[in-house]
């Protein structure tokens, strides 16, 4: 990844201490022997600079807060759930998806609700729009509609609900730690 010590090609290269203070330009071997007194690794760290910018600095530390600092950089995945419904979908089974979708909201994911239509139930898509609105009805404490039940086609209704900011949201009915357990008699 990085050149480093007796790795780094350049004859001139300019100098950062460990206190991330600049020591100027300096000849390579200077350098590495400036390195070697404070008990360093000599790191290449812009290779393309003129003269190429080194660091004293320990390798594995410095590898290790690259590492962080990758890692802070990255912004966290656009999490996104589909569930599927039917416009004929038994109240129970409507009830289980709604939880599903409040957990999902819960845990900072955006939910797609995917309604399709088959066969005769094309002919009657008011039927879908009442379930679609009563589910977005059932999850507004968690999430709310970026917009209206919108059809895709002539077979589906899609609608995608984001979470609320946690201070505006409900409280998690099921949160992610284990209950107590219950004392039972001896």
């Amino acid at each position: 990844m990085h050149r480093r010590n007796g790795k780094i090609r350049a004859r001139e290269v300019r100098v950062i201490d460990d206190l991330k203070e600049q020591l100027g330009i300096m000849s390579l071997s200077d350098a590495l022997q400036l390195a070697r007194t404070k008990g360093l690794d000599l790191i290449e760290i812009a290779p393309n600079a003129t003269p190429p910018v080194c660091r004293i600095v320990d390798y594995g530390k410095f590898l290790y807060e690259e590492a962080k600092r990758n890692k802070d950089s990255r912004q966290p995945a656009n999490r996104m759930k589909e569930l599927q419904i039917s416009p004929t979908i038994d109240p129970h089974d409507l009830g289980v998806k709604r939880d599903h979708a409040i957990q999902f909201l819960c845990d900072d994911m955006k939910v797609r609700i995917k309604l399709r239509f088959r066969g005769r139930q094309k002919a009657h898509k008011e039927i879908g729009f009442g379930v679609m609105n009563q589910f977005v009805n059932d999850v507004a404490a968690y999430g709310l509609a970026d917009s209206p039940p919108k059809m895709v086609g002539d077979r589906d209704l899609n609608v995608l609900i984001s979470p609320l900011p946690r201070n505006k949201r409900a409280k998690n009915p099921r949160p992610s730690t284990a209950p107590p357990p219950s004392e039972s008699p001896a």
